[in-house]
């Protein structure tokens, strides 16, 4: 029987949302394994400017909206110019939410729809057809969240965008045929902006009923991101959880 063709490690990564927080670990820790990294946010924070000049090789930078497809468009050709093919993609640019349902517009719900689910769609639709054009295997790692499997108050809009890229996830790995390795990361909540919706009061409890006694910091995060994206590993269709098992 002849041995299974495995998924290679990608050499080139796209990350969105690169300039901060998780984004910003993701960058940082891939960049300074060797890997070729393109990375875009709508701002270019400091620190992602000063891997830019420790890694003038490696990384390549640009100030791109999500929301802007032919921005995206763009500097995925300007990354394959100076990098080379994409073979990996991590989709972590996100907005948040902080107010309930019935308080939040219909505009802002369509925002963080386009932002957090179609946006990111659009773009992976266009890097894997140009993946596959060139005959390439690939990862796809799309950072998802504990909201998208347990319901928190003010983040309905949210938690839907999460769950729907977790459903993407799936469909994307049997659709894929194996071909391109697609899975889902989905942290707990960080001591964040973006946790602060819950506040203080709601995120104690949190700690409190988390075994491992705190809340998700990004450097527990990034190895599973390296493994998924780097390792040689069947893994592939899932939601990888990484919470302090808070949600269990």
């Amino acid at each position: 029987m002849s041995e299974p063709t495995l998924v290679p490690p990608s050499s080139v990564v796209l990350v969105s949302g690169g300039s901060r927080g998780l984004g910003l670990a993701i960058v940082t820790d891939l960049v300074g394994r060797g890997v070729k990294v393109a990375a875009f946010a709508r701002t270019v924070s400091p620190e992602l400017t000063a891997l830019v000049e420790k890694y003038p090789d490696q990384l390549h930078v640009g100030s791109v909206d999500v929301n802007d497809a032919k921005a995206g468009q763009t500097f995925v050709k300007e990354v394959e110019e100076k990098l080379g093919p994409i073979d990996g993609i991590v989709n972590n640019a996100a907005v948040g939410q902080d107010s309930l349902h019935v308080h939040t517009s219909a505009d802002q719900i369509a925002g963080i729809i386009q932002t957090n689910l179609t946006s990111p769609l659009i773009l992976t639709r266009f890097v894997l057809r140009r993946m596959m054009a060139k005959g390439l295997k690939g990862r796809i790692v799309n950072i998802t969240s504990i909201c998208a499997q347990r319901g928190y108050p003010g983040l309905v809009a949210y938690s839907a965008t999460k769950g729907g890229m977790d459903s993407a996830t799936r469909s994307l790995a049997r659709e894929l045929g194996g071909r391109v390795l697609a899975n889902s990361v989905a942290p707990g909540f960080f001591a964040s902006e973006m946790s602060a919706v819950l506040g203080q009061t709601q995120l104690d409890q949190i700690v409190r009923r988390t075994p491992t006694g705190h809340l998700t910091e990004p450097d527990e995060v990034v190895p599973v991101v390296r493994m998924l994206l780097l390792e040689d590993t069947n893994i592939n269709g899932q939601v990888l959880v990484v919470d302090g098992a808070a949600s269990i």
